[in-house]
């Protein structure tokens, strides 16, 4: 992707406890239905019971199933770290030629604030694709790029400073590469076939019916993912792992939130 002239960045209580269901905004469990607190209260109560089935289908097997592919597949996510919270004077002492024109490049997109909102997000997001013919997209929109500052945003100032910037344009880069690669019918977009491949090259180690339910989610009427689409998921699935791998903090792939922290955290991503 390039930004501007200058640099180029190419490949480039009944919910008191929630039990391993941290991933569950970026599949669908809860987000995009009004029903969504309901079907959490009901998956709570099938974990905790083991039972519970709808026309001979039993449930809490389903659930479960579903709830442990996500644990091993967060177990075995490994992203870069986030880089850690700095002094402003030892971040640029110890910076690179490369970071230095980065950041010069961020202060002239960011303006006098400093900080990247979901408007200015998305006018540079929409200003790059345009420039690349070959990555079909309808553009980002703002509820795209407020749910991408959201699960980057590490300070809740609702926008993006330098380092969380530079840590989604990283990743931005290298999703790039991976959606030109597994675009294998160049057709522009992602398939379902293709979706495993490219989302494993990013680290994503997903079983079937996981891959199933996102692309559902985010693919348009006739099965393909285009590029805003696969960034806005991967964007959200990389947010969503590292988070359920800080709260696990025994490694035992199970994470319990109560209530008040699960609405903070899932109602602001």
């Amino acid at each position: 992707l390039e930004l501007g002239g200058a640099l180029r960045l190419y490949p480039i209580s009944g919910l008191s406890t929630v039990t391993c269901l941290w991933l569950s905004p970026v599949i669908g469990f809860v987000a995009g239905s009004p029903f969504g607190i309901l079907r959490m209260f009901l998956v709570n109560s099938f974990l905790k019971g083991g039972g519970g089935s709808f026309g001979g289908i039993n449930a809490g097997s389903i659930i479960g199933g579903i709830i442990s592919a996500v644990s091993d597949a967060a177990a075995q996510y490994n992203p870069e770290p986030p880089p850690p919270v700095s002094h402003i004077s030892q971040l640029e002492a110890n910076e690179s030629e490369e970071v230095r024109q980065f950041r010069r490049l961020f202060m002239q997109l960011a303006g006098d604030d400093m900080e990247v909102s979901p408007t200015e997000l998305m006018g540079i997001l929409n200003k790059v694709v345009a420039r690349h013919a070959d990555l079909k997209t309808d553009g980002f929109s703002i509820e795209s790029c407020r749910s991408m500052v959201a699960v980057m945003d590490s300070d809740s100032t609702g926008k993006l400073g330098f380092e969380e910037f530079k840590y989604l344009w990283s990743n931005i880069k290298k999703w790039q590469a991976i959606y030109r690669r597994y675009d294998t019918d160049r057709s522009g977009t992602i398939s379902g076939s293709e979706l495993p491949g490219a989302f494993e090259a990013g680290g994503f180690q997903l079983n079937q019916q996981l891959y199933q339910m996102i692309f559902r989610r985010y693919s348009d009427e006739s099965g393909d993912m285009d590029f805003d689409n696969f960034i806005s998921c991967l964007v959200r699935l990389d947010a969503m792992f590292r988070a359920f791998r800080a709260l696990d903090k025994d490694g035992n792939g199970q994470i319990q939130v109560g209530l008040k922290e699960w609405l903070q955290l899932t109602m602001y991503t």
